[in-house]
């Protein structure tokens, strides 16, 4: 790698614009982008799906495919023109010192090659590099990426490793050749919040260690917040703000980087006093975007005559560290008028219990070899000794990493599994043994899911209606056709989608309308108990919002009971009454949100909620990442399922946590902890995020 001068940029993009050629029109993808990355420097890239974030990267890769051409501007790494260079020269750069880092690990790994032949390729293409030396450095990157026992590593194949592991080799190989710019697409959405707290850190660490710059591709501002130093929020196609971290996120200065920041459940939210608020209208497409600024059409601040006019061009903000925006009003905008929301919601009034579990379990059998089915059989603990109750109109939120049995509950719940042993009760019914086809029709349309992705739940070759239909005629709704069809018109009332919507594709549809399309035909039976599995995983904050907000709206006014599958603690205490914590099929913590937000937690949940990244400048959290993945529910370790990642575990004397499964444990206000430490440790907890004074802008 050259050296290069510690002043000047590593990269440097001017005036960008880059089209897709279709056999119809032209589509702009990004206009006029233009940021500077200097050495050492990390410059997060922000903003929802189809802004040109992907786009751009792909530019600085030149790698936009037979109908992506790059139609205007320049893109300069270490000085030099990449647009002009030559398809050999570009190769040289590209692998070894411009190096991408993309969302699905297992795109970037050859299923059929073991992990050190993958990473040792690296340094022997690009740097010449003898075979013993390159194994030595791939060992050296492999446990630089923090992954256990390197040998055994690098003689795995890909299918070896869990999703984490994957992540970091593709980390590991991106940094085998040390590269100057470092690109990462969305490198931890795919991952559990404990995984991408510990490839957080990690990114952070080896662009110290190694001094390289990167553009960090994310829709989520608190990971931006602890991964970069600086920021550009994009919006249909144009940068409209960029800026350091501190500026962007106390002095923000574009009405749409304020409305992103309105739609995430940051602390401050409260779905009763301040609820989220969701950007209204939807985002433009590429060739219908409006004249004068992209944001006008939904911008509190649009003025007719100023706004719609010309093209508007980035402008500085004096006294900041090269910060801009791309707004006309930046002056007359007060932009430190608190944000009231327009409206008060009263809390749902919670009543009598409609689901009850009692000590549930769910094994499965599977024989110890699957791929030759003879040889012993082994016992897999999806669920163990489940208990705890739902009330009417209560959201109870179930949250822990992937494999804890989160999902498993939900199949038996639905009736898709039965339960090994132990009871459910749903309105004073015992259906633990029922499985869904023997269920009567009440009891299936008063018990609905709204699953993760959309995309997976609705016929592609039906209409909208048409599927909300055949949902009320299953649950036997409505006498005549006639009066189907006005049920079906009032649910899409219901989820806040148009009516014309009725005789529209889902391949019509956003990923945000097709979750609402979902939504609605979950609540085709008058349903009861909702469990929603992920449900807005899947989508862009400001949809997440709203999506947020119509689970709420419904909930209020049918009184639904609402259990809340989530890996997001952020959305997790913006929305539940009260929280389970699962690890290993157990329930490890259940109480109130602010029971569960507060100490003393159990030691798994303070982790949990140190690795929540917060996009909120004045909290500061204690940062406690948790050391390998969660064991197997075939070989569950002995005593209790934590112990072998729990930084508390020294305080308990006498082995105890190896040798016994702690009780469950009833502290004050009904809280609930199963975990060995004595009250006095557990008092002596001390909180994971502490609100520090705001810093002067």
């Amino acid at each position: 790698m050259t050296n290069w001068d510690n002043s000047k940029p590593i990269l440097e993009i001017e005036n960008l614009s880059i089209s897709f050629f279709t056999r119809l029109r032209e589509i702009p993808a990004v206009m006029d982008f233009s940021c500077t990355v200097m050495p050492g420097e990390a410059m997060g890239l922000v903003g929802e799906s189809g802004c040109g974030k992907s786009t751009v990267a792909l530019g600085v890769m030149q790698d936009l495919g037979v109908n992506g051409r790059i139609t205007g501007g320049t893109i300069r790494f270490k000085g030099r023109d990449l647009n002009t260079m030559s398809a050999g020269e570009l190769a040289k750069i590209r692998g070894s010192e411009i190096a991408m880092i993309y969302q699905e690990p297992m795109a970037s790994l050859n299923p059929a090659m073991k992990i050190g032949r993958q990473l040792m390729e690296v340094p022997m293409i690009h740097q010449k590099m003898p075979k013993d030396q390159a194994r030595a450095r791939a060992r050296q990157l492999v446990a630089d990426v923090r992954l256990p026992d390197p040998e055994r590593i690098l003689d795995a194949y890909p299918h070896q490793l869990s999703g984490g592991q994957q992540q970091r080799i593709v980390i590991a190989m991106a940094l085998m050749a040390n590269p100057a710019l470092l690109i990462l697409d969305e490198p931890t959405t795919a991952l559990d919040v404990t995984v991408e707290a510990g490839i957080v850190d990690l990114v952070k660490d080896l662009g110290r260690k190694y001094g390289t710059s990167m553009l960090f591709i994310s829709h989520n501002l608190g990971l931006v917040m602890e991964t970069c130093n600086r920021l550009c929020v994009m919006y249909s196609g144009e940068a409209v703000e960029t800026g350091n971290i501190t500026d962007v996120f106390n002095k923000m200065r574009h009405p749409y980087t304020q409305a992103l920041f309105r739609a995430i459940p940051l602390p401050s939210a409260n779905k009763g006093s301040r609820p989220l608020r969701a950007i209204p209208g939807n985002f433009p497409l590429p060739h219908e975007r409006p004249p004068g600024c992209n944001f006008a059409p939904r911008c509190d601040y649009f003025e007719a005559g100023l706004c719609d006019e010309g093209d508007i061009a980035m402008s500085e903000i004096a006294g900041d560290d090269r910060h801009e925006s791309r707004c006309l009003r930046i002056d007359q905008i007060d932009w430190d008028a608190a944000w009231s929301s327009d409206r008060q919601v009263a809390r749902t009034e919670i009543g009598d219990v409609v689901l009850k579990m009692d000590d549930v379990r769910k094994y499965y059998e599977v024989a110890a070899s699957t791929l030759f089915s003879g040889g012993d059989t082994k016992v897999v603990k999806a669920n163990e000794t489940l208990s705890f109750d739902a009330r009417e109109g209560e959201t109870l939120a179930i949250v822990g990493e992937s494999g804890c049995g989160k999902s498993t509950f939900a199949k038996v719940l639905m009736g898709l599994e039965t339960a090994t042993s132990g009871k459910i009760m749903l309105f004073d019914e015992n259906v633990q043994s029922t499985p869904i086809q023997q269920r009567n029709t009440d009891t299936v349309s008063h018990l609905q899911m709204v699953f993760q992705n959309p995309f997976d739940t609705l016929n592609p070759s039906m209409t909208v209606g048409a599927q909300i239909i055949r949902a009320l005629e299953i649950f036997k709704i409505g006498k005549n056709t006639a009066e189907r069809r006005q049920r079906m018109l009032e649910l899409l009332d219901l989820v806040k989608l148009p009516r014309e919507f009725a005789e529209r594709m889902p391949r019509q549809l956003s990923g945000g309308q097709k979750q609402r399309v979902g939504i609605a035909r979950a609540f085709a039976g008058d349903a009861k108990v909702v469990v929603a599995d992920e449900p807005v995983s899947a989508l862009d904050v400001s949809v997440q919002a709203a999506v947020t907000e119509l689970l709420m709206d419904i909930q209020r006014k049918n009184g639904t009971t609402l259990l809340f599958i989530s890996h997001d603690l952020s959305i997790v205490r913006y929305l539940s009454d009260r929280v389970m914590v699962m690890y290993l099929g157990h329930v490890v913590e259940l109480g109130t949100t602010d029971q569960v937000f507060a100490p003393p937690y159990h030691p798994y949940t303070e982790a949990l909620l140190s690795a929540v990244p917060v996009a909120d400048t004045n909290i500061e959290k204690k940062r406690i990442v948790l050391e390998g993945d969660i064991p197997s529910a075939m070989n569950p370790p002995p005593g209790c399922p934590f112990q072998t990642r729990c930084r508390w575990k020294s305080e308990v004397p006498g082995g105890l946590c190896e040798r016994d499964v702690p009780p469950m444990r009833k502290l004050a206000g009904g809280h609930q902890l199963k975990c060995h430490l004595a009250e006095d440790i557990l008092a002596r907890m001390e909180p994971v995020f502490t609100l520090v004074p705001a810093k002067a802008g």
